[in-house]
């Protein structure tokens, strides 16, 4: 029969992370409940004055193996798993003398810590608890009778209750506990066998775990009306969890979607080859340039579309300096993600209560391997990174013109930034700027198109009657499959296009660009990003 209340009798702790132990112990002294430990878990409550009952003390065996060995042992398990509504279990466990745990205090040791900070891997292995998790699992999977904390923020809680209720847990407390409880170790070995497939470069494995631990909880998602939290899970990209915010209101859902895509972008332009910008809304670049300065690079940024930059994401390759941070001010941004800011750009951004300043440690490389994944019912879909570089390809020239030295350099810069736009992906750059991107649409054709158009706007800003697209070249995610995209290119002023090539009209293709007098450059890979 299901029970609500439990009455603990006896505790058994062994933690790693001492963090609010002697005051939950002492709680639980005060209510007389019997504490169990081992090690220095053990060490720490005599130090504080507590009784301690030692493991080896219950088990009759010492801990051996530089304590690899100390709570496996069916007089611990059996006391964690007895359940106390079985007669049968009750009689085998006073036949073997196997004291009743009511509450199992466990953290685990501190695996993803020890790797985070770049351990040797004998390390790493020995920070694999075995024990932990075994008695963890025990414990929750007969929580009617038991009940398991694995996180020092529920101490304070549960020493509440137990004064509210005599010493006793409620059915509901330890049922909450248990899920916990088994979502942790969850975490905990996904984490440890991804560790473990990091040598499978070109493979996934036929099991596989996002382990994920809670950092923050957000106002909402995407909209209002749906939940939200972001977690952390081991990755070996520099990331914004690495960040540090140095000022602005909390991030949103799409704060920290969009500030992804853009660190995710700038990061094809390493620090050492210049300044580099990249702006985003909604996950896709409205802008991206490199520079002689920062502030070049932002300005050129922001000139390709204004409109759109307005309440965006700015991500920098390089530390925010003073001029481009006064720059950047004189228009409503949401977030700005940098290696670095100085004194001067930390006061001039600290007049914009709201405006999100994010420095990293350093940044991400764009090669750095790893997995992404995304939700379908039921399932995932896992695929490895787009994190292909330009001098990993061979750039093939189809056409009968070659392109002239400039236009390689800015069809190398639209290939880049292209990557990181939704598809159908169209990106026409001129002298390392965008000047027209076009995103997300169902024809590639309407892609270009728009992005003419926006190019025109920007160009009506600035005073000047033909789109900013003159005289730029075009960057495609995915092949042309006919020859009306080439010329529509033309039409919005391109001189050479950067496309992947593999249409099975790669012919007329080809034909149109020779006939229009562009240069065309085959890259053998398609960048579809959805």
């Amino acid at each position: 029969m299901l029970t609500n209340l439990r009455k603990i009798t006896r505790a058994l702790l062994s933690v790693s992370d001492k963090t609010g132990l002697i005051a939950l112990a002492q709680e639980l002294a005060f209510h007389g409940i019997e504490l169990v430990s081992t090690g220095g878990t053990a060490k720490n409550l005599r130090a504080a004055g507590l009784a301690v009952t030692d493991v080896s003390a219950i088990t009759d065996f010492p801990e051996i193996m530089d304590g690899r060995v100390k709570t496996l042992h069916p007089k611990i398990h059996g006391g964690l798993l007895s359940r106390r509504d079985r007669e049968d279990h009750e009689s085998q466990r006073l036949a073997h003398a196997i004291p009743l745990i009511d509450l199992l205090v466990v953290n685990l040791y501190p695996f993803e810590d020890t790797l985070a900070r770049g351990a040797e891997e004998v390390e790493i292995v020995e920070n694999i608890d075995i024990g932990g998790p075994a008695m963890i699992r025990a414990a929750a999977k007969n929580h009617d009778g038991v009940a398991v904390l694995v996180d020092p923020k529920d101490y304070a809680a549960i020493s509440a209750e137990l004064r509210d209720h005599g010493a006793a847990l409620t059915r509901a407390t330890r049922l909450r506990l248990a899920g916990k409880a088994f979502a942790r170790t969850a975490a905990y070995d996904g984490a440890i066998a991804t560790w473990f497939a990091r040598g499978d470069e070109g493979t996934l494995p036929d099991f596989i775990s996002f382990a994920g631990q809670r950092v923050q909880s957000l106002r909402y998602g995407e909209n209002p009306h749906q939940q939200a939290s972001l977690y952390r899970v081991q990755d070996q990209r520099i990331g914004l969890l690495d960040a540090a915010q140095i000022q602005g209101k909390e991030l949103s859902y799409n704060n920290i979607n969009d500030a992804d895509a853009a660190l995710d972008a700038v990061a094809e332009f390493p620090t050492h080859d210049g300044p580099a910008c990249v702006i985003v809304k909604h996950a896709n670049p409205c802008g991206a340039a490199t520079g002689t300065s920062l502030k070049e690079a932002y300005l050129k940024a922001l000139g390709c579309d204004p409109v759109s930059a307005f309440g965006g994401i700015i991500a920098l390759n390089q530390e925010l300096d003073g001029e481009t941070a006064r720059e950047i001010a004189g228009i409503f941004t949401e977030v700005i993600v940098a290696p670095g800011a100085d004194d001067e750009a930390k006061a001039i951004i600290a007049a914009k209560k709201n405006l999100r300043l994010l420095v990293l440690p350093r940044m991400p490389g764009a090669k750095a391997a790893s997995l992404t994944a995304k939700t379908i019912a039921g399932g995932l879909l896992v695929q490895s990174r787009d994190a292909t570089a330009l001098d990993e390809i061979e750039l093939n020239v189809v056409s009968a013109r070659p392109p002239t030295p400039a236009e390689r350099a800015d069809l190398q810069f639209a290939w880049r930034v292209a990557k990181h736009v939704k598809s159908n992906a169209i990106v026409f750059a001129r002298n390392g700027a965008t000047v027209g991107i076009g995103a997300g649409q169902m024809s590639r054709i309407d892609s270009t198109r728009i992005a003419v158009r926006k190019s025109l706007d920007a160009a009506h800003k600035l005073g000047l009657a033909e789109p900013l697209t003159m005289g730029s070249v075009l960057a495609s995610d995915a092949f042309f499959p006919f020859a009306d995209g080439i010329e529509a290119a033309a039409e919005g002023g391109a001189t050479a296009i950067i496309q992947p090539g593999g249409s099975m009209k790669d012919d007329e293709v080809i034909k149109a660009a020779d006939r229009l007098g562009l240069a065309m450059v085959f890259t053998g890979q398609r960048h579809f990003r959805h």
